[in-house]
């Protein structure tokens, strides 16, 4: 297989040191992963720079959950964000704005790209393109304004399931622009999937669970899974992220325990 990235989300600095230290090539970085994933605070993507300089790092900017069309006033916060995570040291942008009707928001998704272009880093499309109508020519646009890769998992809940559009994307546009699988992948997979699709790079949440005893009590829950879970919070796993890394590229990996 041709040169391999494996590219970990990260919902914290926490969660980037675990990937890190675990071999990946490149970092997305956000904060409220429970939400898929909201835009990071300053301090966090300087603290990761500083302490894990082999990843690359790709910062969302998401100013809230839900979709992707967003108010006058949110798309004022997200160019803000952006400008204030490129002084920061991203070495990318990870975003999607949508309009009401699935289309791609061509306007502002443009403006942005060119701010991040413009400041020598990569404009990333994230999963917003799962949710657009026609993935041909979304694609196509992404590409006519100068976007550097696409987050999609096939327009399916799982790339596994979508791995039919995403040969065809890989095969039609791989050429133009980079294609990123994600959503469902891990190390039992991921190769596979790449062998089928021909798709390069995966994007992998690698999560395990850390238990917080103070999540609830007195009645009062802040839970944020349930069943076993309900006293537990989302990380990044580092053997989650070496055995991925190791299955992807064939070799193990040697990082710091």
């Amino acid at each position: 297989m041709k040169e391999t990235i494996v590219e970990v989300c990260c919902g914290s600095y926490y969660d980037a040191v675990q990937a890190s230290l675990g071999g990946a090539d490149r970092v997305e970085l956000n904060s409220a992963l429970m939400l898929g994933g909201l835009t990071p605070t300053e301090t966090t993507l300087r603290m990761v720079k500083e302490s894990c300089p082999y990843p690359k790092v790709v910062a969302m900017v998401r100013p809230r959950g839900g979709g992707f069309c967003y108010m006058e006033e949110e798309f004022q916060v997200m160019q803000k964000e952006c400008e204030s995570l490129l002084r920061c040291g991203a070495d990318g942008i990870v975003f999607g704005c949508l309009l009401a009707d699935g289309t791609l928001d061509e306007e502002r998704n443009r403006r942005l790209t060119e701010r991040i272009r413009d400041a020598g880093k990569e404009a990333v499309f994230h999963r917003a393109f799962d949710c657009a109508k026609d993935p041909f020519g979304t694609m196509e646009r992404l590409i006519a304004m100068g976007v550097t890769r696409v987050l999609t998992s096939g327009q399916k809940p799982k790339a596994v399931e979508g791995r039919e559009l995403l040969r065809r994307l890989q095969t039609d546009y791989g050429k133009e622009i980079e294609i990123l699988a994600g959503s469902g992948v891990n190390a039992g997979n991921a190769r596979e999937l790449m062998e089928y699709t021909g798709i390069r790079q995966v994007h992998s949440s690698c999560k395990a669970w850390k238990t917080d005893p103070t999540t609830a009590g007195n009645g009062i829950s802040y839970s944020m899974a349930e069943g076993d879970h309900r006293l537990c919070y989302d990380v990044v796993s580092l053997e989650l992220v070496k055995e991925l890394v190791e299955r992807v590229r064939g070799k193990r990996v040697c990082g710091q325990d």
